[in-house]
């Protein structure tokens, strides 16, 4: 399945600080996250990762600091800080909202079952 671009813009901010607010991690461990989270369906590239996390970091959400891994690479390594799980508070109460209002209106629709289905 293609997820629209813009769904996935929507997205991506409360889907990396959840991810974050599980537990550091470096860029590619959030790519393998993201990947495994959506069943395969979102598969984020680089050049969509890093701009996200530099803003994030500029924002105040998330911090970084440079690490080795067990392997002996150097990574930086990304964490949610106290505001942005303010953040993500926030974005989770928008997202219910959003959630809920598109679950009520597919349950009045007529639609396809397995679209339905997948939001009950």
């Amino acid at each position: 399945m293609r997820i629209d671009k813009d769904l996935v813009a929507a997205s991506a901010t409360p889907l990396v600080l959840g991810i974050l607010a599980e537990g550091d991690l470096y860029g590619y461990a959030i790519l393998k996250r993201v990947g495994e989270l959506s069943g395969g369906s979102m598969q984020w590239t680089d050049g969509m990762l890093y701009p996200l996390l530099h803003r994030l970091e500029r924002l105040g959400y998330v911090s970084a600091a440079w690490g080795t891994s067990e392997a002996g690479r150097r990574r930086k390594h990304y964490a949610i800080t106290a505001s942005g799980r303010e953040a993500l508070a926030e974005r989770q109460e928008q997202w219910a909202v959003v959630a809920d209002a598109l679950r009520q209106v597919w349950q009045n629709a007529q639609l396809p079952p397995t679209v339905a289905e997948g939001w009950a």
